[in-house]
């Protein structure tokens, strides 16, 4: 394999380096993302439980620095204090203005569409490799086989010990353009359905927390 790198065309190097480029970059998403989602999935699934046990709004808040990868943690955040900064009076006058679901219901999206975005970062580098290198691959196989061609006109020989150094040389192409392809697409996939479950768990948790906020409107 070595040997057939050294002594492939300038073109199919070129296109080797493009595909070790992809290659390495995606791996290294894929173990940063790996261990970004496994916190968050982890950290939301507690946090969930902790909001769930207590439901007293107040105290949950206080324990918030306790789930930092936590996305519902980070919406919570956002309705809370906009909870808080509608409220007006003190102790038990405190007060809600009749529009405070509302603010807060925009203040939980705004701080949703921030955390889809943490979440979704870098997953189109990976769905990128995954479509691109395949045929970054094939391009430089059918520019190898286009150059083994030509050294048959030229020497007037198509023996198999003359075409079969070049073709092999050309294929080691397409063979890097898929072993970057494969593992892209794959953990793509896998990165993608951990993030709908985790914007699912958002959009669940936002409309439990306004229900919560309107309950609260109510009674004061």
């Amino acid at each position: 394999m070595i040997e057939l790198l050294l002594d492939a065309g300038p073109i199919v190097k070129l296109v080797l380096l493009i595909l070790v480029y992809f290659s390495v970059v995606s791996w290294g998403i894929i173990f940063f993302k790996w261990r970004v989602l496994r916190r968050a999935l982890k950290q939301s699934r507690a946090f969930q439980d902790y909001f769930w046990e207590n439901r007293r709004l107040e105290q949950v808040a206080q324990e918030l620095k306790q789930y930092p990868a936590s996305p519902l943690s980070n919406v919570f955040r956002s309705g809370y204090q906009e909870l808080v900064r509608q409220q007006h009076g003190k102790g038990e006058e405190q007060t809600l203005p009749p529009n405070v679901s509302a603010n807060v219901n925009r203040a939980m999206e705004r701080s949703c569409t921030a955390e889809t975005e943490r979440l979704e970062k870098h997953l189109t580098f990976l769905a990128t490799t995954g479509s691109a290198t395949p045929f970054i691959g094939l391009f430089g196989t059918v520019w190898g086989i286009m150059g083994s061609f030509h050294g048959i006109g030229q020497s007037g020989s198509a023996s198999l010990a003359v075409v079969a150094p070049g073709i092999s040389e050309a294929l080691v192409a397409t063979a890097m353009g898929l072993m970057a392809a494969i593992p892209a697409v794959v953990a793509y996939n896998h990165f993608l359905s951990k993030v709908n479950i985790l914007l699912e768990q958002m959009e669940s948790f936002r409309q439990d927390f306004l229900n919560i906020v309107e309950n609260l409107t109510r009674r004061s």
